[in-house]
């Protein structure tokens, strides 16, 4: 049973970095992709270009993570322990809101597949 909720946590946080593909690389400058980065048109425009990287970074993490479910517990550690290493820096570097957003669902389902 704790494995089934393992790789329902890991699949959320899959779709988690698979919708931060889509708000950085597709809405990076739109309405949506401003307020939530709480940007002004100026610097999105300015952005766009990293923000697509970034997105596409997401985007390796959400196949990793999937590939995991299908792999096994080795894949899904490396790839959780990514996505919390990627959020504790994101946090200390850009914005703390991404502790909370990206790296504690990591963390909580890396310890569900650490301990299932």
């Amino acid at each position: 049973m704790l494995a089934i909720a393992a790789d329902i946590a890991v699949i959320l946080v899959a779709a988690l970095h698979l919708w931060f593909l889509v708000l950085e690389m597709f809405l990076w400058d739109q309405p949506l992709g401003r307020r939530t980065f709480g940007m002004s048109p100026e610097k999105a425009a300015a952005t766009k270009q990293l923000a697509m990287n970034q997105g596409l970074y997401n985007g390796f993490l959400a196949a990793g993570l999937l590939w995991g479910v299908l792999a096994g517990d080795d894949v899904k550690i490396f790839f959780l322990a990514c996505v919390v290493v990627a959020g504790v820096f994101g946090a200390l570097t850009a914005s703390r809101k991404i502790l909370w957003v990206q790296a504690l669902p990591g963390l909580v389902a890396l310890g569900l597949v650490i301990f299932s």
